[in-house]
């Protein structure tokens, strides 16, 4: 079997990684797999600064998933590269690290602090598209303009940049074309959609920001939507399917619809195991079917 997998200019041992914000930091999933095995360990999004994150409670499970407002909490860049990555990197992962940030200067600044990452961080994923800080008028991902600005903004990273996009808006190809002029070598579709839910004894949220981003098993028709309408739109820019991917079908759907790689996000919380498990569950899937490279899943049936 030939899983390899080529994201840009990236090339990957597998298409399987796991998602930002569901994988912590570093090696918090090294106890359950080789974390090396899969394409790539795709941190939770770093700031240029620590962050507190949103008030408790964050996490709300929902009958196919759960809803989160965590806010994005995390110690900042350069603690991650002094602190955390090293242990990381020993362990042989492939490393994309996610950054955001709450102006244009922020998202240079942690930029600018990864321009000097081992090699081991190939590739700077950039989250445009977090709903949970600071209301809906604040997702970058939502205007073209402004996504473009951001992406070029993180230039100084040095290494080929992936924008993380929306699906919470109708304006993701206009996106996804503004992010590729601007220099994103591929875009990730999709990132959490916007959701409430209230509590049936307290009658007030569930979650303690209010609403917060839904993700898991329920999103899962409308990112493989998002991915295949990108898709269509620009066949030359690579997308990387994610939401609600927990199975080698799932995995198959992303990239039946045009996806060059997967993540693997909410599952990972029911199952650490959940990346890895995708990653041999498609080796199944493909032997099963005659399927000798990933590349040629893209032109089944």
């Amino acid at each position: 079997m030939n899983l390899a997998t080529t994201v840009g200019s990236v090339t990957l041992s597998s298409p399987v990684m796991t998602a930002s914000g569901t994988a912590g930091y570093g090696t918090e999933l090294a106890p359950y797999f080789d974390l090396s095995t899969i394409g790539a360990i795709v941190t939770k999004s770093l700031a240029p600064y620590a962050w507190d994150g949103n008030p408790p409670p964050r996490l709300h499970p929902t009958s196919q998933g759960m809803m989160n407002a965590v806010g994005l909490q995390g110690p900042g860049v350069e603690y991650w590269l002094a602190s955390v990555l090293p242990e990381l990197a020993a362990t042989g992962a492939t490393v994309v690290a996610s950054i955001w940030g709450r102006s244009l200067a922020d998202y240079r600044r942690a930029a600018e602090q990864l321009a000097d990452a081992p090699a081991s961080v190939v590739a700077v994923e950039v989250n445009l598209s977090c709903p949970n800080l600071e209301g809906r008028g604040s997702i970058f991902a939502h205007d073209a303009e402004l996504s473009a600005a951001v992406v070029a903004a993180t230039a100084a990273c040095g290494r080929p940049r992936w924008a993380k996009l929306s699906a919470n808006t109708d304006r993701i190809i206009d996106v996804a074309a503004a992010v590729a002029e601007a220099g994103a070598e591929a875009v990730t579709c999709i990132n959490t959609l916007l959701g409430l839910a209230y509590d049936p004894e307290t009658l007030s949220p569930t979650l303690g920001a209010g609403g917060g981003g839904l993700s898991g098993r329920a999103i899962h028709p409308v990112a493989v939507r998002a991915v295949h309408d990108v898709h269509q739109a620009l066949p030359e820019l690579p997308v990387i399917g994610v939401g609600g991917v927990a199975s080698s079908w799932d995995a198959v759907e992303m990239l039946l619809a045009g996806a060059t790689a997967v993540q693997v996000g909410t599952a990972t919380f029911a199952d650490p195991r959940a990346p890895r498990n995708v990653h041999d569950d498609l080796v199944e899937w493909m032997q099963s079917r005659g399927v000798a490279r990933t590349a040629d899943l893209g032109a089944l049936p």
